[in-house]
């Protein structure tokens, strides 16, 4: 004898894609640090910020060329990081090249803590991006490169570059005939 069975079905609208991601927009990258420093390993921390350099940011006015980060109590500080100043605010405004602090666990501090002190690493921010509705930096553990070790990279990007110039170059004449 069949019984028959109930069926239950669920189904489950995801707004903007996949369940637990969020849209990913950069808002600044540091390209110097790329050039000066060979990046050890990277992460992402949170960053403090108050409502002007919020909105500041979502107009993409900052520059994090020259920014640099370190530890001070146990906290991770990011210097030298310029948000301009808000168009449309007031007197009150925020200083633009204030040290803000970076939200990352102690673990993580004191880890980073041990190496910079011990293997003489530096802490560079690498770029500043928005995820969902969070501001995010993507801090590089980096060591410092030597100037012939910039000469050969810059050979080397601009030999590879060469080289795909040249295959592409010969495909297209290759299909064209």
């Amino acid at each position: 004898m069949l019984e028959s069975f109930c069926c239950v079905v669920f189904i489950v609208f995801v707004v903007g894609g996949a369940v637990g991601s969020a849209q990913i927009k950069t808002i600044s990258r540091n390209r110097k640090a790329f050039h000066n420093y060979t990046i050890l390993e990277s992460f992402e921390a949170g960053i403090k910020l108050l409502g002007t350099e919020v909105k500041s940011l979502r107009l993409s006015k900052v520059n994090i060329k020259d920014s640099w980060c370190n530890i001070v109590k146990s906290e991770l500080i990011i210097n030298q990081l310029h948000i301009s100043h808000y168009k449309h605010s007031n007197v009150f405004n925020h200083d633009p090249i204030r040290p803000r602090c970076l939200l990352v666990k102690k673990k993580e501090i004191a880890r980073l803590y041990g190496l910079v002190k011990r293997m003489g690493y530096s802490i560079v921010p690498l770029s500043i991006y928005l995820k969902g509705s969070l501001f995010k930096v993507q801090v590089g553990l980096c060591k410092g490169k030597k100037i012939y070790e910039k000469r050969r990279d810059m050979a080397d990007k601009s030999a590879k570059r060469d080289i795909e110039r040249t295959m592409k170059n010969y495909y297209s004449n290759k299909m064209g005939a």
